[in-house]
């Protein structure tokens, strides 16, 4: 929880713990939503089947100095 707010985080950073980790299981067909700075990560599926991700952000702000979208639409 909170992860966001460090900016972005990389596994050899001194920020980077684990010990406040909180998992969330979702079931097939589940939708998660989340700050895209939030550290996250998941396991290997368990059938051996590729896994579909849609990742979508929408902001109304720029990225921190140093960020950038690769993508950017303006709506």
């Amino acid at each position: 929880p909170g992860s966001h707010n460090a900016g972005v985080i990389r596994p050899n950073s001194p920020t980077w713990d684990l010990s406040q980790e909180v998992i969330c299981e979702l079931d097939r067909g589940d939708v998660m939503l989340m700050k895209p700075l939030l550290l996250h990560a998941s396991n290997r599926t368990t059938n051996d089947q590729k896994r579909r991700v849609i990742h979508l952000e929408f902001n109304n702000q720029q990225l921190h100095s140093g960020l950038q979208w690769l993508e950017h639409c303006e709506l």
